[in-house]
């Protein structure tokens, strides 16, 4: 009987033990699939948000050799030409591109700018002697408040065409180094040096003159 008795209980104490260890074996694949997927999800989020930030150099500011390409519309992302702008204006905005990289810099607004072709008779002699063709270009933010200088209007003062910011209606004329004609801002657009080739345009230099507001804005 007592013999009887151990082999019954020890059969059951077997069965007992196998089950426990193949919950245990379950809970482990589980814990480990759980695991395996939280890493994915992770590495999914980390993908995510480095394909979102800006790609290097996209911050810099304009430099010698970058191409001029669209800002904004239909042609957005495309190289500028002496052909885009027609004489008299409007102008176009554009960005820096390194034709290296391909990176466009339009990661820091204080990169877009305005481009402008004018008769070159009607630029003063410090104008023309930066002008292509009576092509210029200059910061596309105002001195004032750092608005973006948006339109082309007739100026308040005169019966010339002006930039203007509409924030606070500051104005500029771009054939006199867009000097500031009305308004509140303090000082000049910065100027930006151009190079043509095979009609694209390019940047020949640094920025000539500061660059965005004395205010936040």
């Amino acid at each position: 009987m007592s013999s009887a008795s151990f082999n019954t209980t020890s059969s059951s104490s077997d069965n007992f033990a196998e089950t426990e260890v193949d919950v245990c074996a379950e809970q482990t694949r589980r814990t480990l699939l759980l695991g395996a997927l939280a890493t994915t999800a992770c590495l999914g989020c980390s993908t995510q948000v480095h394909a979102g930030e800006d790609p290097p150099g996209s911050d810099e500011r304009p430099q010698k050799g970058d191409l001029l390409v669209f800002s904004e519309g239909d042609q957005e992302g495309k190289p500028v030409t002496s052909a885009d702008l027609p004489r008299g204006g409007p102008p176009v905005h554009a960005w820096p591109k390194d034709p290296k990289t391909s990176v466009v810099r339009s990661a820091s607004r204080l990169n877009e700018i305005l481009i402008i072709r004018l008769d070159p008779a009607e630029l003063d002699e410090q104008t023309r002697a930066r002008a292509i063709d009576g092509i210029i270009a200059y910061s596309a933010i105002c001195s004032h408040a750092g608005c973006p200088v948006t339109a082309w209007v007739k100026s308040d003062v005169g019966d010339k065409e002006v930039f203007k910011c509409m924030c606070h209606n500051s104005e500029y004329d771009p054939r006199a180094g867009a000097q500031v004609v009305f308004g509140p801002a303090p000082r000049r657009l910065a100027a930006l040096p151009l190079a043509l080739a095979d009609g694209s345009l390019s940047v020949a230099g640094n920025f000539v003159g500061k660059v965005g507001g004395v205010q936040q804005g």
